[in-house]
């Protein structure tokens, strides 16, 4: 008789969140974009500029990673579980606005899906950002493209933009490292259960433990009631 070994038993006090393609866009995006943002500040910080110099290739290394940072999301498209999950933070309910309205006034009545509205918001917010970022960004870099009023224009957007975008990603990091659950989601996938109920309460997944995809809807699904901490 076959006794199956407790390792090779799925784990049902964690809940599979993110898919190793997910992960890995997250990873090379927040690469690219790092390397961005450490770019644009020694070219524009006088201290940092003296102490890297070489600000020629600060500029090149910026605006190639600029160009690239949309390529890990592109290529991450062929994942379905990517696009499903693309797809939810891009429709907002009525508990969205109820997530809302607590976080503003600190309460903890907050429901959420796989996504709560901040991380939805934070989402379209950088995706925004970026594409205004990448086309002021081709204005400054090929000057041909445009007359110098123009360019002028992208100069100010861009540079003023960057800085919004340094604080709100600092500020989206500020808030996973004082989440270590969620920062162990993205590192290895899954979740712990209790968690998510807490966290997510309108986010279902299967009495498995481990799964592949999870759905949402308007109410409390599989996980059970719970509320935001």
């Amino acid at each position: 008789m076959n006794r199956s070994n407790p390792s090779d038993r799925p784990d049902r006090s964690r809940v599979r969140r993110f898919t190793p393609a997910e992960r890995w866009v997250h990873r090379a995006t927040a690469a690219l974009m790092a390397v961005c943002v450490l770019t644009a500040g020694c070219l524009y910080l006088p201290f940092l500029a003296q102490l890297v110099g070489r600000r020629a290739l600060m500029v090149t290394v910026h605006e190639w990673s600029g160009l690239l940072l949309p390529v890990p999301l592109l290529l991450g498209l062929a994942s379905r579980a990517l696009r499903a999950d693309l797809t939810r933070l891009n429709r907002y309910g009525l508990h969205d606005r109820r997530w809302l309205r607590a976080a503003l006034r600190r309460g903890s009545d907050r429901p959420a899906g796989k996504f709560n509205a901040g991380q939805k918001l934070y989402a379209a917010w950088l995706a925004g950002a970026v594409l205004v970022m990448a086309g002021t960004g081709l204005l400054m870099w090929f000057t041909r493209l445009a007359p110098l009023s123009w360019r002028t224009g992208a100069t100010f957007v861009h540079d003023w933009l960057a800085l919004a975008v340094a604080v709100v990603i600092a500020g989206h990091v500020w808030r996973a490292y004082g989440d270590p659950e969620a920062r162990r989601g993205m590192r290895s996938g899954t979740v712990d259960r209790g968690w998510a109920r807490r966290e997510h309460p309108l986010w279902e997944v299967g009495e498995a433990g481990v799964q592949g995809e999870a759905g949402e809807s308007g109410k409390a699904g599989e996980l059970g009631p719970g509320r935001a901490g």
